[in-house]
């Protein structure tokens, strides 16, 4: 159909793309319930402390051994680089509402420099976060995500104003909401603690989705402007969707791909605070693949269908530019 090189039905099979869609949420949402939602110390308060090292430690062995020097108390480790010296370094972290003693943290310190000599160890940073601080940050991550929401149905509506603006906004945000539910059902599921790695993919994960939604919403303004009346609103989207599968396929096959080179990499070398933002964002691309291709144009077409009738054309565009 007018030069598409894919010839998918992608408005007949809605109701399996939506069913597909909302089973994944449910389960992500379940999954929460489940397996519990690990918050990081960033949301719920506790103390950080970083190590700079030479040569190679065991993660868990190490983990263990604060744990014990501790007496029991809860940590977790997470191994990185220090760009400034060019060092390994590694970060635990322990949940608490007062955060450690300074005598605690002097016994630590010098529990794990005495067994680790040989790797040079060296304290550089200690850092108690209250309960409240941790709360006031997710606070404001909600009200910055909110208001990016609001931000783009504003923008998508007056871009788009032609062909239902407001409601191709609220299906993209709908698409978004999935993708997003996507990536914290992969943090949940994996075990991984909803830390600042967490928003940092919500938030790029909100560039890409929405910016292969608008591709094709603006394919389904073009195609408006060239065509009108002579397509049904099903015929015009599933064009406009089949017209931009291979710069979508291009886009998120080069994306994705080095996302799982990353993901790889990371496993092997046991980074960890890489592995729980590649692997997440890996998933969530493929989400907005998914929803940007099969949820955001078929939904925009069935609410639109019910607002002005089944089956009706979409009313060409006035003027030349949107």
């Amino acid at each position: 159909m007018n030069n598409c090189k894919f010839n998918i039905d992608f408005i007949k099979n809605r109701k399996i793309y939506f069913t597909i869609s909302i089973i994944l949420m449910v389960f992500c949402i379940l999954s929460s319930f489940i397996f519990g939602a690990k918050l990081d110390i960033q949301f719920k308060g506790g103390t950080l402390i970083t190590y700079l090292y030479d040569g190679d430690i065991d993660l868990n062995t190490f983990q263990n051994d604060a744990s014990a020097a501790l007496e029991g108390i809860g940590v977790k480790a997470t191994t990185g680089t220090d760009f400034t010296t060019g060092k390994n370094n590694i970060q635990l972290s322990m949940l608490s509402n007062s955060g450690l003693t300074a005598d605690k943290q002097m016994v630590l310190t010098t529990t794990l420099e005495e067994k680790y000599a040989a790797n040079n160890l060296e304290l550089v940073e200690s850092t108690d976060v209250s309960p409240s601080a941790g709360k006031e940050f997710f606070s404001k991550c909600i009200v910055a995500a909110s208001f990016a929401a609001l931000v783009l149905i504003i923008y998508i509506a007056l871009r788009f104003k032609n062909i239902g603006g407001w409601i191709a906004g609220v299906c993209a945000i709908a698409a978004l909401i999935h993708d997003i539910i996507v990536v914290y059902g992969t943090f949940i599921v994996c075990g991984m603690e909803i830390d600042a790695n967490f928003m940092a993919v919500v938030l790029t994960i909100f560039g890409y989705s929405i910016n292969s939604t608008i591709v094709i919403y603006d394919r389904i303004r073009e195609n408006n402007k060239l065509y009108g009346k002579k397509y049904s609103l099903a015929e015009l989207t599933n064009m406009s969707v089949n017209q931009s599968m291979t710069r979508s396929i291009n886009t998120n096959v080069t994306t994705i791909s080095a996302m799982i080179v990353i993901s790889i990499v990371a496993v092997v070398y046991g980074v960890t605070s890489i592995i729980s933002f590649a692997f997440p964002m890996t998933m969530g691309l493929l989400s907005g693949a998914y929803t940007s291709t099969c949820i955001a144009g078929p939904l925009w077409v069935w609410l639109e269908e019910k607002k002005s009738g089944k089956g009706k054309p979409a009313a060409p565009e006035k003027s030349a530019e949107a």
